[in-house]
């Protein structure tokens, strides 16, 4: 039998991240899901090349404190719990504290962040998983992660990606999911320099349905007096259509919104033929 031996930290590390890491997707779902946590109002996702050379993530919540920010990166560093007990009533998006750590072992990450009532900000550099530098700089409220080649240590890992304009497909569905979960919450997309996805925050559904699906709907229906139609009315005449379907489901799920208020959802969602 071969010798049984204790792997290294950076062996680990990596292991560790391609369980939470599977592409750039995956980077933007755990910054996102911190960023609500930070209890951000207004959050802007920006990549590039589908995010395999640059995802940023910049979110007006709540920052970290300078001396929090080596910790953060460590594996299993959380502020979600302090202990077992805290289990049983965990209210955040994430608790394990497995993200950054993860994000760092495997890309080039920058980190800027201010807490409310700080002077200055702080700057954090960390390229997969050692500690490049951190310093006081000027910086808003809230906190910025800069990702940068993803995968630039793991190259096995990142030949298994798809093409960018499939990468950034994932990304720009998850960004959707969650801007709809979250009406309360303004999320602005960036797509190679371009603004895909913009939402007001306003907690109203119905226009953060319209932000997502509004492209598709006038697409779909050209005139005004096919878009004045029931919603529901709209996406189960055209679900054959890409996103009808999804849109559907997300309506049906909500109890049903139209885009007038005499609208009602039948009972029961068309099935679909996609």
């Amino acid at each position: 039998m071969p010798e049984i031996h204790v792997l290294d930290q950076d062996t680990i590390n990596q292991i560790a991240a391609g369980e939470v890491i599977e592409r750039p997707a995956s980077v933007v779902k755990e910054l996102l899901e911190n960023a609500i946590d930070a209890k951000a109002t207004a959050v802007t996702v920006e990549i590039r090349d589908g995010g395999l050379s640059v995802i940023r993530i910049t979110d007006n919540g709540c920052g970290i404190e300078p001396e929090q920010i080596p910790t953060a990166f460590l594996s299993h560093a959380t502020s979600k719990i302090r202990d077992a007990s805290d289990l049983v009533t965990i209210a955040s998006l994430g608790f394990r504290g497995e993200a950054l750590s993860s994000i760092a072992a495997v890309a080039k990450v920058e980190l800027i962040t201010r807490t409310p009532g700080s002077i200055s900000g702080s700057r954090y550099r960390i390229e997969g998983g050692k500690e490049v530098g951190l310093e006081e700089v000027g910086a808003p409220e809230g906190t910025t992660f800069l990702v940068r080649d993803l995968f630039f240590n793991t190259p096995a890992r990142r030949k298994f990606l798809k093409t960018p304009a499939t990468e950034a497909s994932h990304v720009a569905g998850l960004v959707e999911k969650i801007a709809l979960s979250h009406p309360e919450i303004s999320f602005r997309f960036i797509q190679n320099n371009q603004t895909k996805l913009f939402t007001s925050g306003n907690g109203n559904l119905k226009d953060i349905i319209y932000a997502v699906y509004g492209r598709l709907l006038r697409t779909w229906f050209p005139s005004q007096a096919a878009r004045t139609r029931s919603l529901w009315e709209a996406l189960s005449e055209s679900r054959s259509l890409p996103g009808a379907t999804a849109a559907l489901r997300f309506i049906s799920s909500t109890g049903g919104i139209s885009a007038t208020a005499s609208s009602e959802r039948p009972s029961r969602m068309p099935t679909s033929h996609t």
